[in-house]
């Protein structure tokens, strides 16, 4: 497979992944809002600080609000990581590997752009609730049509590999938001108002059911290693990049316990940590530490996975394998 093919697979699935999760932030929000009986910007700046982009935010929109912060989030395409932006670019992606997926997967790509942008000539939503429930069932469309479309080779672990990248990456963030960010003052750890705090972080990542279902009452340290070393939850962080490993492996051939890249390297030794790691442990050496340092190995097996597939080498480079060639 080509590396231009290949990273626009890889891509495709990254974008689509995040723009499915700024709409679930945005969506529980909402409803958190209701909960609260608040409307102010506090309540609302976590949001963009998800992201990443309070900076860009801050210099184009100023104060945090509900309005500014949607359309920041929904249909700004000068924020790289609005949900039209990451749609625009997925479908760029998309369309530039047609000949590589099936038809059905383009078609839904294609829909679910034409969803937003419509929405966004607007630039405002009247039934916000089921506009962000049905962005999110388009996501989930696209992902039952590409299981059940797209033969499982080299394109197929591409796209698995980037997209469960983002969501480990983005269950780290919400996580990371709810814990050092949103809720600072000590007094109010075991408050009501906390305990609806740390549902919402739940239902940001689909986990508030099947939480319920393990552990039953609310629990900060459970939700933190449920979120982070469940093996079972598929967007629990340890989940993702086990499901990321398998994927790699299938695209290089190499053994469990072996490494021939750095990409391989680094991602199975994060695998290993978190699969021998205790929660009580994290929280003691400080849980915002722990996923901060997270976030900067999740961004550097990123740029670990662009070097070793996707960076042009010079002309002429004997290849020592076939992953090499992808």
């Amino acid at each position: 497979m080509l590396s231009r093919v290949a990273e626009s697979i890889y891509w495709m699935n990254r974008y689509l992944e995040r723009a499915e999760n700024v709409a679930r932030f945005i969506h529980v929000n909402l409803h958190l809002v209701l909960d609260l009986g608040t409307v102010t910007g506090e309540q609302w700046e976590p949001l963009v600080l998800v992201t990443g982009d309070h900076e860009i935010f801050a210099e184009r929109y100023g104060q945090a609000n509900r309005e500014r912060v949607i359309d920041f989030l929904t249909f700004d395409l000068e924020n790289p990581n609005s949900i039209l932006s990451c749609l625009s670019r997925a479908r760029e992606n998309a369309r530039s590997v047609r000949e590589i997926i099936s038809s059905e997967m383009w078609e839904q790509i294609n829909r679910f752009y034409l969803l937003v942008k419509g929405a966004g000539r607007e630039r405002a939503v009247e039934t916000p609730h089921d506009f962000f429930t049905e962005i999110k069932m388009a996501s989930h469309l696209y992902g039952g049509i590409a299981d059940a479309t797209m033969s499982r080779g080299e394109g197929w672990n591409f796209g698995q590999l980037g997209g469960l990248l983002e969501r480990a990456d983005k269950t780290s963030r919400i996580l990371d938001v709810k814990y050092f960010i949103l809720l600072p003052d000590p007094a109010d750890v075991g408050t009501p108002v906390d305990n609806v705090q740390w549902a919402a972080l739940l239902r940001s990542a689909s986990a508030f059911e099947m939480y319920r279902k393990r552990f039953g009452l609310i629990a900060p340290e459970r939700i933190a290693d449920f979120l982070i070393l469940d093996r079972e939850f598929p967007r629990a962080i340890l989940h993702c990049l086990i499901a990321a490993e398998e994927s790699l492996r299938t695209l290089t051939g190499s053994a469990a316990g072996t490494f021939h890249n750095e990409v391989e390297q680094e991602l199975g030794r994060l695998c290993a940590e978190l699969s021998y790691a205790r929660i009580d442990e994290v929280i003691a050496g400080g849980l915002h530490e722990f996923l901060d340092d997270l976030q900067l190995r999740l961004n550097h097996i990123d740029a670990a996975v662009f070097s070793t597939f996707f960076a042009l080498r010079p002309a002429g480079r004997a290849q020592a394998s076939n992953q090499e060639q992808t």
